[in-house]
């Protein structure tokens, strides 16, 4: 695989930085939008969460949304390395991730980092998600954004 055409790489990264974009607006059916023909799958759990509708639940589900209507989060896609077979029309890539967070009840901090592995295709000239899987390396005070107790995942790694 290569770096792929410029067009290639942009559609892609923006598609990665879209997904962090809708989770911390809260914006659950655009996350859904991002995997309509797609699938999350998550290090140490069996099973993926596939098609727009079970994402949309997934994530709205697991959330806590806030007064402002948003997750009061920052979500950031870092050293994201982009591999893309033009003639195949697929593409992988990894990436690392970190959220921030503050609420009334929480300073500014860190509260969950990991990385992503992300599989793509593409449908006509539109590239899309076909997989992400995510890891999770490190959690702190997730208590004012999940509305499950994300340190039990980690014991299962």
């Amino acid at each position: 695989m290569s770096a792929g055409t410029w067009q290639s790489h942009h559609a892609i990264t923006t598609l990665m930085y879209r997904y962090a974009e809708c989770i911390d607006a809260a914006d659950f059916d655009g996350i859904a939008a991002i995997f309509a023909h797609g699938r999350i799958t998550n290090e140490g759990v069996e099973g993926a969460v596939t098609g727009p509708d079970a994402v949309r639940a997934l994530y709205a589900g697991t959330n806590r949304v806030h007064a402002d209507g948003t997750l009061r989060t920052r979500h950031l896609t870092t050293n994201a390395m982009v591999d893309i077979d033009e003639t195949a029309g697929s593409a992988s890539a990894r990436s690392a991730f970190v959220v921030f967070q503050q609420t009334a009840e929480l300073p500014l901090q860190p509260i969950v980092a990991g990385r992503y592995r992300d599989s793509f295709e593409r449908a006509g000239s539109e590239w899309r998600f076909e997989r992400r899987h995510i890891i999770v390396d490190q959690v702190g005070d997730v208590r004012e954004h999940l509305s499950f107790d994300l340190s039990g995942f980690m014991d299962k790694k």
